[in-house]
C-alpha cells in the first residue's frame, strides 16, 4: 500500500483499509453554542424538585402561584424559588407578579420536550 506523504491526508479508503473501520470522520449536526444549550437544558431538568415543579406547572389549566408549588413538593420556599429561577433561565417557565406573588407558566419549548419524555417513556416499571 502506497504511505501518504506529509502534505498529504490519507483517503477513506486507505484509512479504512489500515484501521478495518470506518472513516473517523463525524460532523456535528449542532453548533458548540446549540450543544452547550441543550446540555444546560437537560442538566436543569435532572434535579427532582426542578423537574417535578415543571410538570406541575405545565400539567396546570393557568398560571401557578408560588405559593401552590411549595406545599406540593413538599419542600422548602427556597428550594422553590431557586428551581423556579433555574426553570426561568432555561426558557422553560415565564412567570409574572401580580402584588407579592409571581405566578408561572410552561413555555411552549417545556411543553415539546415534556411530550417528547411521555412518548418515548414506553412502559417503564416502578
Amino acid at each position: 500500500m502506497n504511505e501518504p506523504t506529509t502534505d498529504e491526508r490519507p483517503t477513506d479508503a486507505q484509512r479504512e483499509q489500515e484501521t478495518g473501520c470506518c472513516s473517523g470522520r463525524h460532523e456535528h449536526a449542532l453548533s458548540e453554542s446549540a450543544v452547550a444549550t441543550d446540555v444546560e437544558l437537560l442538566a436543569t431538568l435532572g434535579n427532582d424538585t426542578r423537574y417535578e415543579a415543571l410538570r406541575i406547572i405545565a400539567a396546570a389549566d393557568d398560571d401557578v402561584c408560588v405559593c401552590e408549588i411549595e406545599p406540593a413538593l413538599g419542600v422548602s420556599q427556597g428550594a422553590v424559588s431557586q428551581a423556579l429561577s433555574r426553570l426561568f433561565s432555561a426558557g422553560l417557565v415565564e412567570r409574572r407578579k401580580e402584588g407579592r406573588w409571581r405566578y408561572y407558566s410552561s413555555t411552549p419549548r417545556a411543553e415539546g420536550l415534556l411530550a417528547a419524555l411521555d412518548e418515548t417513556r414506553g412502559d417503564v416499571r416502578d
